[in-house]
């Protein structure tokens, strides 16, 4: 179970915080106030009003759940659903009142008053996961007026109060939900436009270099096809000799090409770590001083550029520290659960990147939902 829970995001751990913790108010509220209407109402009527609560709250749970998910745009809106609810809770309501009209003398609470009060706050909570904020206050003043010509004016203003706490509340709380679900999602975007980003700058690198040579190649090798069939044979022979040569000079500017694109400068990829992670929304830290450069800068420089990409596709986190004491780096991240960490191609090649120096890169998750990378060179 707590392997499920570290498991998800924060937005979804989040969520489902907020819907657990209003459907308790749905299971625990009617069984407080039918066990002290027990000892009041006869055993038929409560066997037939734990039937109706049961209904009822089920009624409810399923119309708020459609209704959180109608506002995340993530269903339709519950139109019918929303009928019968409401239909159901005049029903409910009616019923209350007809079964005790009035209070007694000198009892100014009688049973049906405390029932009519659950499923008027039963309702209005509800209603507030579906309607839009007017019509819920709305609303909740209908039930205000609706208390006071059935209850005694001092519980009907605190009734009709605390309603419109209730709607306040809970609408604060869904307009929350939907903010971090929003933030999670351009948290996600960002980190793919920057993967993207950095795609599309070792494509038009590779397009600027081997481009043009390629279209010569294609120009010199139709020239002396063109040569050797008008019996120019020698001249056709230059021209395969330069296309040699450019495929070679090609082949050169291309590993050129990708040796810049693995080799890092360590004090560019950290300034350009801190910037990439701030606009993911990660408070990232950067504690130490370059003080050598050469192979071993370059080494923890691609190691600082593969580990902010697991950062940014393999975890959920919010906070990242980098240490760097000599030559030993150390990159430190929250979440990321336990059970998800494996050890990738990347770290593979990082791996055997560092060991070529002689060096060493431990990877290992921490408790609670840490990762730490560490890369040592001697």
């Amino acid at each position: 179970m707590l392997g499920w829970w570290r498991s998800r995001g924060s937005a979804a751990r989040f969520d489902l915080f907020v819907r657990y913790t209003f459907y308790v108010s749905y299971v625990f509220l009617p069984p407080l106030l039918l066990i002290g209407l027990a000892p009041e109402i006869g055993t038929t009527a409560l066997l037939v009003l734990v039937a109706v609560v049961l209904t009822y709250v089920v009624l409810s749970c399923r119309l708020a759940h459609l209704g959180i998910e109608y506002h995340l745009g993530r269903s339709p809106f519950p139109r019918t659903l929303l009928t019968a609810y409401l239909i159901a809770t005049c029903a409910v309501l009616a019923a209350g009142e007809l079964t005790h009209p009035d209070p007694l003398p000198g009892k100014p609470d009688s049973p049906g008053d405390g029932i009519s009060v659950m499923f008027l706050i039963l309702a209005i909570t509800t209603l507030s996961a579906v309607l839009r904020p007017r019509y819920v206050v709305l609303a909740a003043a209908a039930g205000g007026v609706w208390m006071l010509l059935t209850a005694p004016p001092g519980h009907a203003l605190f009734i009709t109060l605390m309603l419109q706490f209730l709607v306040v509340a809970f609408r604060s709380t869904l307009w929350m939900l939907a903010i971090v679900w929003e933030l999670d999602r351009s948290r996600e975007v960002r980190a793919n436009l920057a993967v993207a980003e950095e795609r599309l700058r070792f494509a038009r690198d590779l397009h600027d270099v081997v481009g043009r040579n390629l279209s010569a190649v294609a120009l010199k090798a139709d020239l002396a096809a063109q040569l050797a069939r008008r019996g120019r044979s020698p001249a056709a022979v230059d021209e395969m000799l330069e296309v040699r040569q450019i495929a070679q000079d090609s082949l050169d500017e291309l590993r050129a090409v990708v040796s810049g694109y693995r080799t890092a400068d360590l004090s560019v990829e950290l300034a350009g770590a801190r910037s990439l992670l701030a606009s993911a929304g990660i408070d990232c830290r950067v504690i130490g001083d370059v003080t050598f450069d050469g192979e071993p800068a370059g080494a923890l420089g691609w190691a600082v550029r593969e580990g902010v990409t697991n950062v940014l596709r393999h975890s959920d986190a919010t906070t990242c520290t980098i240490t760097l004491r000599g030559k030993v780096l150390t990159m430190t991240n929250d979440g990321v659960p336990p059970d998800a960490f494996r050890f990738g191609s990347g770290l593979t090649g990082l791996h055997e990147r560092v060991a070529a120096l002689g060096g060493s890169v431990t990877a290992t998750p921490e408790a609670p939902n840490r990762f730490v990378l560490t890369v040592e060179l001697p």
